[in-house]
């Protein structure tokens, strides 16, 4: 059975989890999970993440509707990052949009290549 105690936490007793589109391998974005957070996750399918700024457990889509639904969790080499496996339900930054890496760096300019999405998208 995995134990989530297994991973590798930073002094914070975190660890940076990726949230991938388990359909076309598109990067949504980047949070943060303690131990709890994983154990939920794994528990209730719907991805929870730790807020640093509140200190407090945030399910993806409580509040805005986009949920996260876990596919599947993988580890990393050195267990001290998380993959997920995602089904996401509508954006998945709280900028609207559907990826939160939606700035890209060309010739030495940040380039905006995302619109935020409309409510019909």
């Amino acid at each position: 059975m995995f134990d989530p105690a297994n991973l590798t936490f930073d002094a914070n007793g975190l660890i940076p989890a990726i949230a991938q589109d388990h359909r076309t391998g598109e990067v949504l974005m980047m949070a943060w999970m303690n131990a709890d957070a994983v154990r939920r996750t794994l528990d209730e399918g719907r991805v929870t993440y730790w807020s640093r700024s509140r200190k407090s457990f945030w399910t993806k889509g409580e509040s805005s509707g986009h949920v996260q639904r876990l596919v599947e969790l993988r580890v990393d080499c050195d267990r001290d990052c998380l993959l997920l496996l995602v089904d996401q339900t509508g954006p998945a930054c709280h900028t609207n949009r559907r990826s939160c890496f939606y700035t890209a760096v060309r010739e030495g300019a940040e380039i905006e290549i995302m619109a935020p999405q409309t409510s019909s998208s």
